[in-house]
């Protein structure tokens, strides 16, 4: 199984998955899930803080200069803008192997989740269930 997460919504679903009441076997999975997305959230920063300097210039110190409002001096807001973009538009990709057992639980209380989901959460859930659901499709299409 193999299952591809858009950046932009790697942020809101650690949120979500750690908001959820599961125990047991399910938790534990759910822990080494989030703790893969977390570790891509902070590559995801790290890359986009370098953006950030080279758009802005870095003082004496290595950080990005600011404006008088403490705003990044970023001189060709357009090209970082389209740069950001294309960092958040990047799928983290998780695959089986010896993440196969967790990937299926995970599928699974997506796949059961149902509680009612409002506003961004929906979208947010959404791609989630999605990413399982295409996982699917993959695998299927494979055989």
């Amino acid at each position: 199984m193999q299952i591809k997460i858009k950046h932009e919504f790697i942020g809101e679903i650690i949120n979500f998955l750690v908001a959820l009441n599961v125990k047991g076997k399910q938790n534990r999975h759910r822990i080494r899930f989030v703790n893969a997305l977390q570790d891509r959230y902070k590559q995801i920063a790290e890359e986009e803080m370098e953006l950030i300097k080279e758009y802005a210039g870095v003082d004496d110190e290595g950080l990005p200069k600011r404006k008088d409002n403490d705003a990044f001096d970023v001189h060709d807001v357009k090209g970082f803008k389209k740069q950001q973009e294309d960092l958040f538009a990047e799928e983290f990709v998780l695959e089986g192997g010896d993440n196969h057992g967790m990937l299926k639980t995970m599928k699974s209380i997506v796949f059961n989740y149902d509680e009612e989901v409002s506003g961004r959460t929906a979208f947010v859930f959404n791609h989630l269930y999605e990413a399982f659901d295409n996982a699917k499709e993959e695998k299927e299409s494979a055989e």
